[in-house]
């Protein structure tokens, strides 16, 4: 019995549907994250009866026809790159972007990444790095004797040295954008990759055109709604039941059939 196969693809995306939400779930307090969406579609139909189809030898037409569904599959988990919250943290190299762009990284392989996490810290040797000790570019190197660091909207990395009153400009941060943000590959650790569906990168200035504008001593938060979760977790399990019900209906009927 088809149904039996049918129910079970709607059991299998369900399935994975929650292991979407529980990912979303357990990523609330994550830094920069952005929540995944399972996106569904349905299989090939089974054309019994094709729309159109002559149906008499005077020319008559089905209007509909008849074809029968073989379930569905996930087409895609689609990535929400909406804005997080910004919540301040009074720690001095604590940087969120506000509105679009990418923080640029180089990886210990040579490869780039990008991330919306700007906790940054500082190397043995003063460079501007990840919590994972990745070198931000542009390279920013603060000196050992910097009494305080500012970090300007527009991206301007300044610093007090000695007893100057006068701070001197170490460097200057950049964001980066993609005409599809949501084709960057995640590679965890709050990194993405670019990929073929993302494009190429474009590399431009805090608060230019198109560009989002830095805020010093402030992290984005996750963009996890707590309440929607929640509520599509509940929406996926009910669907799982359903489709588990179905399962037990076809089978009662492929065992009473067997009984006559």
């Amino acid at each position: 019995m088809q149904a039996l196969l049918i129910a079970a693809t709607g059991m299998m995306a369900q399935e994975l549907n929650v292991e979407v939400i529980s990912n979303n779930i357990a990523n609330m307090r994550t830094t920069g994250f952005k929540r995944q969406r399972a996106e569904f579609q349905d299989l090939l139909y089974q054309n019994i009866r094709r729309p159109g189809s002559t149906t008499s030898d005077s020319g008559t037409v089905s209007p509909s026809g008849i074809q029968i569904g073989s379930g569905v599959k996930t087409g895609a988990t689609y990535r929400v790159m909406s804005q997080g919250t910004v919540l301040q943290t009074e720690k001095e190299l604590d940087v969120a972007i506000r509105g679009e762009g990418f923080f640029k990284i180089d990886l210990p392989d040579g490869r780039s990444a990008y991330t919306r996490d700007g906790s940054f810290e500082i190397d043995p040797n003063g460079t501007l790095v990840t919590i994972d000790g990745y070198t931000v570019q542009p390279s920013i190197t603060i000196p050992q004797n910097a009494r305080s660091v500012t970090i300007d909207g527009s991206g301007q990395v300044e610093a007090l040295l000695d007893n100057d009153t006068t701070p001197q400009q170490l460097g200057q941060l950049q964001l980066v954008r993609f005409v599809n943000k949501s084709g960057l590959e995640s590679i965890g650790d709050n990194l993405y990759v670019e990929t073929g569906a993302s494009g190429s990168e474009q590399v431009g200035v805090p608060g230019a055109a198109g560009y989002g504008n830095l805020l010093q001593q402030h992290l984005e938060q996750a963009n996890v709604n707590a309440v929607s979760e929640i509520s599509d977790l509940i929406a996926a399990q009910r669907a799982y039941e359903m489709n588990a019900r179905v399962i037990r209906a076809a089978d009662e009927m492929m065992s009473a059939t067997s009984n006559i």
